[in-house]
């Protein structure tokens, strides 16, 4: 018997101790980004007879059976779905937010109703050379800040391009450090080592990998993961065993961007990458609304300038060229060549009807307003995409929420573990005392 409760002892001693380490551990990685709580599963050692009784008594003692990741794939999948949705809202936000800026700082509005108040003003003296030069250089800013959004633009959609090269080349450099954690996994599960660390890598790893595309998972009975990347059906494999397949990206003439997996066209409905892409479609949208705009103020001007005369009897020449806000521009800076009166009209006519076909043509086309509107497009997309991000970020926080509750490190129920397995210690200590006095006083008997 005292030999059998100093075994009992000794198995209760090593299992506390255990436990012991893995509380430490739990409390060490409390801040560890990724890191999964651990638990220790605990199982009676069985055994079959007993010196002072023949029948199933089980008298053996514990043993640690398994080290317990406390983690839900379930869970884990909501935070990664829901992780990419918003990480695609965030990243279409921020891209359609610089492009707004880059439209309203540029100041094509205010710039347009000055051209068009400055021909108004003209039109008290169409012969006034300040007045004449107030249009020119309303003219000439008009067309310089056409060119400032452009170029504003151009910045903000070779900033999308770049993210999303990044986020190419981030997905492709995570799908080859999964490939190499599955090898690891299925290795350490031929040798029947402890997995845990290598789990929580691999759940890291696709954490990671969700913040940039909508991801599948398939999990095997080795802990490796299959990873299918995008919303295309069929799916298409990004990660399998210890194979990858590359993700490229490829940019058209008019900065938009399209992926590719293994050379296969590919839908992405979530993530950063996803979100780039939407910013840039919205993007190469306003690009060709604005140089519709420049276009159309082009051809509306110059009309109105062929059907009339300058202020030195010659027939209208063109005052704009160019046909899109990057190449708009002023053809003459001379203001002697607004032509304010009709064709025919002598030198230095008073007579301002061409002007004012000037102004009706203008007012026709509505400049401003079209301007306005392309501005409250953008506007109104930023405004409902943010709705939409922060209710998606609402849905992430609370699964994230969910997960950290299973899987984060309390520390006061560390604390308290570290009592009760302390205590536990002790007490088998305090047990195989007692076997060892038993056995002495056993050995002292004549």
């Amino acid at each position: 018997m005292a030999s059998d409760l100093l075994s009992i002892g000794l198995s209760g001693a090593k299992a506390a101790k255990i436990g012991l380490d893995v509380t430490a551990q739990n409390i060490s990685n409390a801040a560890t980004d990724g890191y999964v709580r651990r638990t220790i599963g605990l199982t009676e050692v069985a055994s079959t007879g007993y010196n002072q009784n023949v029948r199933d008594v089980s008298l053996s003692g514990v043993r640690v059976e398994k080290i317990v990741r406390n983690a839900d794939a379930f869970r884990q999948s909501e935070v990664r779905r829901t992780g990419a949705d918003t990480a695609r809202a965030d990243a279409e936000v921020k891209g359609l937010g610089n492009i707004e800026s880059a439209l309203e700082q540029s100041g094509v509005y205010p710039a347009i109703t000055g051209f068009e108040s400055a021909l108004q003003k003209l039109k008290e003296d169409p012969v006034d050379t300040s007045l004449r030069a107030s249009v020119i250089e309303a003219a000439r800013t008009m067309t310089a800040t056409f060119q400032i959004a452009s170029k504003e633009m151009d910045a903000v959609g070779k900033g999308l391009q770049f993210e999303a090269a990044d986020g190419v080349t981030q997905v492709n450099r995570i799908a080859g450090e999964l490939a190499r954690t599955n090898l690891r996994l299925a290795r350490a599960a031929d040798a029947s080592s402890d997995q845990t660390a290598l789990l929580d890598q691999r759940d890291k790893l696709l954490a990671d990998l969700s913040q940039y595309g909508d991801i599948g998972t398939t999990l095997a009975q080795d802990g490796s993961v299959t990873v299918t990347l995008g919303s295309t059906s069929p799916a298409t494999t990004l990660v399998s065993g210890g194979s990858t397949t590359a993700l490229a990206l490829t940019t058209a003439a008019d900065g938009t961007v399209d992926y590719a997996l293994g050379g296969s066209a590919l839908t992405l409905a979530g993530g950063s990458l996803a979100g780039q892409q939407l910013a840039l479609d919205k993007l190469a949208q306003l690009r060709g609304d604005l140089d519709g705009l420049a276009a159309s103020i082009v051809t509306t001007v110059n009309s109105a300038q062929g059907s009339g005369t300058d202020r030195d009897g010659n027939p209208g020449a063109n005052l704009l060229s160019g046909s899109t806000a990057a190449t708009i521009t002023l053809a003459t800076g001379d203001p002697a060549k607004i032509a304010t009166a009709p064709s025919g009209a002598p030198k230095n006519s008073r007579d301002a009807s061409n002007l004012d076909a000037l102004r009706s043509a203008l007012s026709t086309a509505d400049p401003a307003g079209k301007m306005d509107a392309i501005l409250f497009d953008i506007s109104a997309s930023v405004s409902g995409r943010t709705v939409t991000r922060d209710a998606l970020a609402t849905i992430s926080d609370a699964a994230k929420t969910a997960l950290a509750a299973q899987t984060g490190v309390d520390l006061d129920a560390e604390g308290v573990n570290l009592v009760r397995y302390q205590q536990a210690f002790q007490a088998s200590g305090r047990v195989m005392q007692v076997a060892a006095s038993i056995f002495d006083s056993l050995l002292q008997i004549r």
